[in-house]
């Protein structure tokens, strides 16, 4: 039997649009990889998805992205084997050993864990997040230092993708969480990965479209939430972010480019929420805001 083959939609783009191209990839496409070329400070993006499916969904996010960045990459597309991208995934994806506490590896990866830290085991085939991202790194190094003086009993994880964030919290602090995503395949493999870390009483993994979901209202008001999604959806939610928040509870946002850091803090300040830290990798930049 001949192996399945996958759409492969390649793009370079500057970092200042990149989370907006990062996007619209993400909104169609089975998982998207990103690399940062440093020297140039430009970033390469590849998404996989069904074979032609989605095309007019893929066209339309494409689309929008171009018209939201100004900025109109050069697009190849291609045909490549599931399996060949999955060992290209497993290969560029080792084991990766985040702030002090937290190891981060693909199911490719047998060895034993290590000592002293907090393992997260994602399938690196459906990468929805997989820790290598300067945001996700910064929201666990964020977790790290947070938890030695705050102590959330209710916890939400807006926009989970693959439930790193969720998965570690629950492992850190022993507590359940709730992680959403408006994409009901992140939200299922955010469930697959509580699962493969044994935490399916602890993380429940649901699809919620936004803060007036009944799933999320229901749960509120959150000791501490996680929004590791786009500085513009940030911004517009800034209000319905504190309306959920307790007196005195925490929200950890990412997903924003240092340039947007102003922007986003203006929203949430007058909101009522004031910055506690500000923790900067590379061009992007992790908020710890306290209600």
């Amino acid at each position: 039997m001949a192996e399945e083959l996958l759409d492969c939609i390649s793009l370079r783009v500057p970092a200042e649009v990149m989370e907006t191209f990062e996007a619209a990839l993400s909104s169609v496409c089975r998982a998207v990889s990103f690399y940062h070329d440093e020297d140039a400070d430009e970033w390469d993006l590849q998404g996989v998805k069904e074979r032609g499916e989605y095309e007019e969904d893929l066209a339309a996010a494409l689309m929008i992205a171009e018209m939201v960045s100004g900025f109109s990459p050069e697009i190849t597309r291609g045909l490549v084997p599931v399996g060949g991208w999955l060992a290209r995934t497993q290969q560029a994806f080792p084991e990766q050993l985040i702030g002090k506490r937290f190891a981060v590896r693909g199911t490719h990866i047998q060895d034993p864990e290590l000592p002293g830290r907090i393992t997260i085991t994602l399938d690196a085939g459906l990468a929805f997040g997989t820790g290598e991202h300067n945001s996700t790194r910064g929201c666990l190094v964020t977790l790290e230092d947070l938890v030695k003086h705050h102590h959330p009993q209710r916890i939400l994880d807006l926009g989970t993708g693959s439930g790193i964030l969720a998965i570690a919290a629950a492992k850190l602090m022993h507590k359940s969480v709730l992680a959403t995503d408006i994409d009901p395949r992140a939200a299922r493999v955010a469930g697959e990965n509580a699962k493969l870390n044994g935490l399916a009483g602890m993380v429940r993994a649901v699809q919620a479209d936004g803060w007036t979901d009944p799933q999320i209202t229901k749960a509120a008001p959150f000791d501490l939430v996680f929004a590791n999604i786009l500085a513009r959806p940030l911004c517009a939610m800034a209000h319905q972010l504190s309306a959920h928040l307790a007196p005195g509870g925490v929200a950890i946002l990412a997903g924003l480019l240092n340039t947007q850091v102003n922007w986003v803090l203006s929203c949430h300040r007058r909101a009522g929420l004031k910055l506690e830290r500000r923790l900067v990798d590379g061009a992007w930049s992790i908020l710890t805001l306290r209600k």
